[in-house]
This record gives structure tokens, sequence and C-alpha cells, in this order.
């Protein structure tokens, strides 16, 4: 069974340096995926929240920065962390498995030598303004009773918050995580779903 704790919540109108990922505003464009053999500083990024999770067999960081998310999952001295946010030189090649932009649909699986499997598929959804007034509503009443949520009134466009929402599951051997940025901007919303599976789950 899961340990939840470190829930930080920290408001976007709250002091941040210019050197952070997540501080400025960003365009569903401007995303690309990132995977990790490695931890990433939280230094390097503006969290606006986080949440820690202990299991009997791994660990995990999830925190929202800005219109972007990071996944660190740690089981030994094994750690894998998907990112989701925009080009910078803050960013290092060191251990980076792969990286690439966000478009239409994408499906990613990668196999580790540890035997840690990795799951990933994304989709940019472009809607019509009436079908994402409703998606909009749908996940921000789902968010409520569930997951992490941080809207970004500073960025309000058309009369709606651009979001994150980050929902997920923990099982004996595998970590499910579902993420959702809201682009009101753009009538745009990325989803995001990974699986963080150990040897022997499935």
């Amino acid at each position: 069974m899961a340990r939840r704790v470190r829930k930080k919540d920290t408001k976007p109108e709250s002091r941040s340096s210019p050197l952070e990922l997540g501080v400025s505003r960003q365009q569903s464009s401007d995303l690309n995926f990132y995977l990790y053999k490695r931890a990433l500083h939280p230094e390097l990024f503006r969290i606006y929240l986080d949440q820690h999770v202990d299991t009997v067999n791994y660990h995990a960081d999830l925190w929202i920065v800005g219109m972007s998310h990071l996944v660190s999952f740690q089981s030994g001295p094994s750690i894998i962390t998907e990112l989701t946010g925009a080009a910078s030189d803050l960013l290092t090649d060191r251990n980076l498995v792969t990286q690439f932009k966000f478009r239409g649909e994408r499906d990613y699986t990668q196999r580790f030598d540890d035997g840690i499997k990795y799951i990933f598929s994304s989709q940019v959804e472009e809607m019509t303004e009436h079908i994402f007034r409703t998606t909009y509503r749908d996940l921000t009443r789902y968010a409520k009773k569930k997951g992490m949520f941080v809207g970004y009134k500073q960025w309000a466009t058309n009369g709606l918050e651009p979001f994150s929402f980050i929902d997920y599951e923990t099982r004996d051997r595998e970590l499910h995580v579902h993420a959702y940025h809201a682009f009101p901007g753009e009538w745009r919303i990325l989803r995001t779903q990974s699986i963080f599976e150990l040897p022997g789950g499935g």
C-alpha cells in the first residue's frame, strides 16, 4: 500500500527565479517529451505542486511545473525521469534516453537493462470551442475529487485558466500516471499516460 507524503501547493503569484523552468507562459507547440535515466535537480524548476509517493517496491516524485510536469521513479539504485516541458539550455543531455516534440498521437516503450519497463503514450487534441469547454469543465470537476491540479489565473484566455492536472495510481509493482495540460488560447489539450513497471509486474 502506498504512503503519500509532502504535498506542496505554491501559489503561481509567489516569487520565482527567472532561471527556473515553468515560470513563463507556454504554448502546446513549445512542449517536448524527455526521458532520462537519472534524477533532475528541483532547483531547475518552478514547482507549483508536488507529491511524493512511497511504496514497498519503489518511490516516486510528481511535480507540476507550470504547463508541464515531471515524474521521477526510483527503485533501488535505478532512477527514471519523465519530463514534459519546453526546450531549455538548462536541461542536460547526460543520461538522456530520448526526446521528441509532441505532435498528434505518439506511443513509446523502453525496457531498461535493470528490467524496468516504461510505457508512454501522448495525444495533442485540437477541439472546437464547444467541445473544449465541455472537456475542460469535466476535467476540472474530476480534478477536485482526486489527483493534483494547478490553474493559472495570470494566463487566462477566452475566460478560462490554463491548467495542469495529474492523476496517478499506485500498484504493487507499477505506477500509472495520467497528465492533462489545457491550453484555452488554442482549444487544445495535451494528454499523456505513463506506466513504470518493475520486473514481475503487469
